[in-house]
């Protein structure tokens, strides 16, 4: 049985990258027209509106050229809109505002280039568009110009992790842990990474973390099943997949988990089998039999070949 991955990394993210832009409290500029087109693009973001939302970014930018958060805003909105359109199947289009995202992050880091968060959107961006290894030097980049940047350790924990470097991405998403102990994605993805190191306890017990956060979180408790299930303790993996059924009882994959998982049960605790005794082997078979006859046969021919033209013995006694 395979481990569940019930969402794929660029999911994951989403619930990251979907939040409408923040100023983070830093001077913009234009003003006028350009604050009231921001304001309207925040609402458009919030309505998943976002192509007319790109729209209004794009008249912040013509106001503001020289503003690197310009910039990042309309970078944030690409990037939700590529979301928007792989969710619908559409790839072509998903690519295609990822690529302006990208463009757009890299205009704010070419005119903010000691700012972080640049280098850390753009690597955002390029784990949602499994460019794995850009996003690994870009989020070096952001931790080099600030060490302990949030968002440089979380880029750099999903571009580990896209690229199976699950050593790595343990300790980079327990730093982003020790910053930020609320995001249960943080524990989600260590527990991934444990997982693939077979440091299964470790895994359950980050699982069990989000669970305490948010006790209905049904993907939490049945990733949790599945790592009970691959250290055989069946008991506590069917537990978890009740309670997710509870949940979500339509979920037809968390079904064929638990009838596993109680198929093994029933297996390790079933008595063992009665030996069936083997019955002892006859000495008359049929080949044994032939040979018997063979045999035989040879010695008969044998015996009269001797006594052939022989002359017949007479008694002393005969009456002649």
């Amino acid at each position: 049985m395979k481990i569940r991955t019930t969402f794929t990394l660029s999911i994951l993210l989403s619930a990251l990258f979907f939040a409408a832009p923040v100023t983070n409290g830093k001077k913009r500029g234009g003003g006028g027209d350009a604050d009231g087109h921001r304001r309207k693009a925040v609402e458009l973001i919030d309505a998943k509106q976002y192509d007319l939302a790109i729209a209004e970014y794009t008249k912040v930018v013509e106001a503001s050229p020289d503003d690197p958060l310009a910039y990042r805003d309309r970078g944030t909105a690409y990037r939700a809109a590529a979301r928007a359109a792989e969710a619908a199947g559409d790839g072509a289009a998903a690519g295609a505002r990822y690529s302006s995202a990208i463009a757009d992050f890299s205009k704010q880091i070419e005119l903010s280039p000691k700012d972080p968060s640049g280098y850390g959107e753009r690597a955002q961006t390029e784990d949602l568009a499994r460019q794995y290894d850009a996003a690994l030097a870009d989020s070096n980049k952001a931790l080099e110009t600030k060490a302990d940047d949030l968002l440089g350790l979380k880029s750099r924990g999903f571009a580990e992790i896209g690229l199976s470097q699950w050593d790595k991405a343990v300790p980079d998403f327990t730093a982003a842990i020790q910053k930020d102990p609320e995001d249960p994605l943080n524990y989600d993805r260590r527990a991934w990474a444990n997982r693939n190191l077979k440091n299964f306890p470790a895994a359950v017990e980050d699982y069990t973390i989000i669970l305490q956060k948010t006790p209905t979180n049904e993907d939490a408790l049945v990733k949790r099943g599945a790592t009970y299930a691959a250290i055989l303790e069946y008991e506590k993996a069917i537990a978890d997949y009740q309670a997710a059924l509870k949940i979500k009882p339509d979920d037809y994959d968390t079904v064929q988990r638990m009838q596993y998982a109680q198929g093994q049960l029933a297996a390790k605790n079933a008595p063992p089998a009665t030996p069936t005794p083997t019955p002892g082997a006859s000495i008359f078979t049929p080949a044994k039999i032939f040979f018997a006859v063979v045999v035989l046969v040879i010695i008969a021919v044998v015996v009269r070949l001797m006594t052939r033209g022989k002359p017949e013995e007479t008694s002393s006694t005969r009456i002649r």
